[in-house]
């Protein structure tokens, strides 16, 4: 190639535009679900059905009963840069659609095989048009009902390494329900169903106004819905509606975090911001709240031409809003019962659980350091498991036994350290001891050749428990108690979806849970060593382990995964 050539600048033909503008706009099938369902929702639908197959990469289907589009409107419609949403540029800064740019059906088209079917109610047929890679044939006329059906095939057919940064199917199908309920919370009173692979995997009805609360507990489980606060507020030309988890209801991850501006499911970094703070007095290290946040604001004090995706927004006066947010949740939470205190007590046994407030309203942690340990100590040390023996119970691999001397031990007795454990314990000999000091039953501080060695008894315990648990499931030897009364529990869909796909799996570690329909699953067993625990929580916290959304675990992976669970729980 000529070098003067390679440095010409020349103007890029449409297709090629389009897909370049694609790269921006449709990252995933769940971008084209997004972009097609704004569409439906901005054409005044009230009803939107998707269909998609193989994760939306074989297949997606938005059918809507909005306004419909005349032949001309429908060529316009894969045109870049056509849209009826804006015609000039102060519309920019008063814009309340959620669509704007006239980017997506253009971007859609240009990476796949597009078909759009619509009818408006001013014309007795409706119309037809189809395209391979953004070229199209002209419009011809078909029967159906008033609205639009955009199906979409064969994604990134003729850009294949864009289809090699996509995930397993699941993980596809996951975003997609994402972005389905994000719209649903969204618009109340819009319908909407999604159907994957030829089986209903998520429907929500009209509801009548959009602050009820149905449309929230339908999307985020009735659980939330009872364990959730209701947040009301307007002040400053700002208004609040929304639901916060009480602190009680705290999750792993943020799967539960929705919050829209202007009727735009929005990712701020300050909003967010605002709420971890407001929850950080009340909640544990760690954990994630659960929210779902209307905020109403005047149109030209926010700037949604920020983001090719519009998934972010830039507000005239984010501070002043950030105060704002945070000054109304906290006093959401002032006025939640705080009576409850933690008196931490170092004479008596302390639980790996008791390490934070046992109450998740509580606030202020009291130490009495006039309290203490009043028991016989002697601060000798051996380890067994230096000899290569193991206390009695526990399986010879990874075992570490460590035992303290005591008025009441006996020669040659020797017990593995809990985080239940008494202050002493029998002592073993040894050829070679160490010294140790034993704080509030809860730590060893060792002396060793080397220095020092701290050794959290809980982790030493969940240790010894997960290579249990680890050597029965081989063995096939995990003890399970069954349910005189199966207990059925309700998940959110993507849990529900999660639990009953791996229920072979869960099977081996001693679960025994069925799907029930609607979300609902029946625990019928469980590992006995397991007794006493919320099946809730624990299905939640399975869930949360099955699922990898940057890859596809195998079997060993989620067992072992499972396993170290089960161990701390245990």
């Amino acid at each position: 190639m000529d070098p003067a050539r390679s440095t010409t600048i020349r103007r890029l033909d449409d297709r090629l535009i389009n897909q370049i503008a694609a790269g921006e706009v449709i990252e995933r099938p769940s971008s084209v679900v997004k972009e097609l369902m704004e569409n439906a929702l901005d054409a005044g639908a009230s009803e939107i059905q998707v269909v998609i197959e193989r994760g939306g990469v074989k297949q997606i289907s938005v059918t809507d009963n909005g306004y419909g589009m005349s032949d001309e409107d429908l060529v316009l419609s894969v045109s870049r840069h056509a849209t009826s949403k804006i015609a000039e540029f102060d519309d920019l800064s008063r814009v309340t659609s959620l669509g704007f740019r006239g980017e997506a059906l253009p971007s859609i088209a240009s990476v796949s095989r597009l078909t759009i079917n619509s009818r408006s109610s001013s014309e007795d047929s409706g119309w037809k048009l189809s395209g391979l890679g953004g070229d199209f044939d002209e419009p011809r006329p078909v029967s159906g009902p008033i609205g639009t059906r955009v199906t979409m095939e064969d994604l990134f057919f003729n850009t294949p390494v864009r289809r090699k940064f996509l995930r397993t199917e699941r993980t596809e199908k996951a975003h997609i329900e994402r972005v389905i309920k994000c719209l649903a919370l969204a618009r109340p009173q819009t319908g909407f169903s999604l159907t994957a692979d030829g089986r209903r995997s998520f429907s929500v009805p009209v509801e009548a106004t959009p602050d009820q609360p149905q449309r929230v507990e339908s999307i985020l489980g009735r659980v939330f819905s009872e364990n959730s606060i209701r947040v009301d507020s307007e002040a400053n030309g700002m208004t609040l509606l929304g639901w916060l988890g009480s602190p009680a209801f705290s999750r792993s991850q943020s799967d539960m975090q929705y919050c829209f501006v202007n009727g735009r499911a929005v990712k701020d970094v300050s909003l967010s911001h605002a709420v971890r703070r407001a929850f950080s007095d009340v909640m544990y290290r760690g954990r994630q709240p659960a929210y779902v946040l209307y905020l109403r604001v005047p149109p030209d004090t926010v700037d949604v031409n920020v983001h090719p995706t519009k998934s972010e927004v830039r507000f005239q006066d984010s501070q002043q809003l950030y105060r704002q947010l945070l000054s109304v949740i906290r006093t959401t939470f002032l006025g939640l019962p705080l009576e409850t205190s933690l008196r931490v007590d170092p004479s008596g046994p302390v639980s790996h659980h008791a390490r934070g407030p046992a109450d998740p309203h509580q606030r202020h942690l009291s130490i009495d350091p006039s309290r203490g340990p009043h028991r016989p100590f002697s601060p000798h040390v051996s380890s067994p498991a230096v000899s290569g023996s193991s206390g009695p119970g526990f399986p010879s691999a990874g075992n570490t036994t460590v035992s303290v001397n005591g008025p009441s031990s006996s020669p040659g007795g020797s017990s593995p350290v809990s985080s239940t454990a008494e202050s002493t314990s029998p002592e073993t000999t040894t050829d070679e001891g160490v010294r140790a000091l034993q704080i509030h039953d809860c730590y060893l501080v060792l002396e060793t050749p080397e220095g020092m060695t701290v050794v959290d008894q809980h982790a030493l315990h969940e240790r010894i428990l997960y290579e249990q648990f680890k050597q029965r499931m081989l063995d096939g030897e995990i003890e399970q108690q069954k349910l005189l009364v199966p207990e059925t529990v309700e998940l959110s869909s993507r849990e529900a979806a999660l639990v009953t796909e791996h229920a072979d799996l869960l099977a081996k570690l001693g679960f025994g849970i069925e799907s029930f329909g609607h979300n609902t699953v029946v625990v019928n067993s469980y590992p006995s060593r397991l007794r006493g625990l919320n099946f809730s929580e624990l299905l939640q916290d399975l869930s949360d382990r099955l699922e990898q959304p940057e890859k596809a675990p195998g079997r060993r992976d989620i067992l072992d995964s499972l396993l170290q669970m089960m161990a701390c729980k245990a």
